[in-house]
């Protein structure tokens, strides 16, 4: 029996985004398979063709997946990294720096916080906390419960971006308004096995941040399995449409 193997990063969101594109291949007659990867086995797996569709790739930042002649395919959502703090604070356009307790942040959006620093160096003033992405919402809520007012630079989408606990900063764009693209990696001469349309489908797959952060709260806080939240997106369960 033939299939096709998805190759994506293991944590929940990446699951789960994987379960959505299984969904359209599967509905186009192909069996799927599945590949947990770190984000060093990538381009292996790709090269080797253990992985004949890579999820978890982001564009320009992962341009090196590319190096060997392998396709990018469609445009997923697109993932930003913003300044938050907790919606009840009540922050506004002119805030500060000195207005919070804490710096928290993921080892993924550490890098691009590490440039905003340069540019605003009193952000090295708060206590920074670099939390694991599972972690996060826990944290937020601790701090919320105990009357901190946590900065927050994390990459969304995100479990956290589902509930109404956070709103984003003016000026706290962390990218510096450089798109980041979520997009499919097929490995090098894949397109010449697999049926066209299938291919077109997949092309104009759209999930969005919003979507992707309800998935992963879906499977990181309601503990369902990445197969039954895709399933549940699908129907119109996890975000009214």
């Amino acid at each position: 029996m033939s299939y096709l193997t998805i190759g994506h990063l293991y944590t929940a969101l990446h699951a789960a985004c994987a379960s959505g594109v299984a969904r359209v291949i599967e509905a186009n007659g192909e069996d799927v398979a599945y590949a947990d990867l770190s984000a060093d086995e990538r381009l292996a797996a790709l090269d080797e063709g253990r992985v004949d569709i890579l999820v978890s790739a982001w564009f320009p930042q992962d341009d090196a997946l590319l190096a060997h002649g392998h396709e990018i395919l469609g445009s997923l959502y697109h993932p930003e990294i913003k300044l938050s703090a907790l919606k009840k604070a009540g922050k506004g356009a002119n805030w500060t720096v000195g207005e919070f307790t804490s710096l928290l942040t993921t080892a993924a959006a550490q890098p691009y916080l590490e440039k905003a620093m340069e540019a605003r160096p009193e952000l090295k003033e708060l206590p920074l906390e670099v939390l694991a992405p599972e972690a996060v919402l826990e944290r937020v809520k601790q701090a919320e419960e105990a009357g901190e007012c946590p900065l927050i630079a994390l990459w969304q989408p995100h479990a956290i971006f589902h509930t109404d606990m956070l709103a984003e900063l003016p000026g706290g764009d962390l990218l510096a308004g450089q798109e980041q693209t979520a997009r499919l990696v097929l490995r090098k001469g894949l397109r010449d096995e697999v049926d066209e349309d299938m291919l077109d489908e997949l092309s104009i797959m759209m999930l969005s941040n919003k979507v992707m952060s309800a998935l992963d709260y879906a499977v990181s806080v309601d503990g369902m399995g990445p197969e039954e939240a895709a399933e549940s997106w699908q129907r119109g369960r996890l975000i009214p449409r």
